[in-house]
């Protein structure tokens, strides 16, 4: 079974890197989420199998469950969904202003690769 949650971690984790390499902000924000919870898949099988319950005063059969997995994970799901709703609203408002939801390129960013294009030439043209 933790095969199989490992490769479905991979699996989260493959395709959320995907959609975050897309243009489109919603499958930016898809992929966000699905990273996330890759990432608290990915905790809880670092936690290893489930035990009794890690309270004082009680003893359980067989070994105590270590809780910090489980509050790494909790702690991992508020953050995805903060980052989550601030996101949409990001997408959103782009959607409102712009009427579409594509990432554009950024001017300056090419502009600074035409002068370094042109940097190189030059300096093959010189030979250094």
């Amino acid at each position: 079974m933790s095969l199989v949650l490992v490769v479905v971690v991979g699996v989260l984790f493959g395709v959320g890197f995907h959609l975050l390499l897309q243009r489109s902000l919603i499958r930016i924000v898809v992929g966000f989420v699905l990273l996330g919870h890759g990432a608290n898949l990915a905790l809880l099988v670092a936690g290893g199998p489930a035990g009794a319950p890690p309270l004082l005063g009680r003893r359980g059969e067989g070994p105590m469950a270590d809780p910090l997995p489980q509050a790494m994970a909790l702690t991992a799901i508020v953050i995805t969904f903060g980052v989550t709703a601030f996101l949409l609203a990001l997408a959103y408002r782009s959607w409102l202003f712009l009427g579409e939801d594509e990432v554009q390129d950024d001017v300056e960013d090419r502009r600074i690769a035409a002068a370094e294009a042109r940097r190189e030439g030059y300096d093959e043209e010189d030979g250094g």
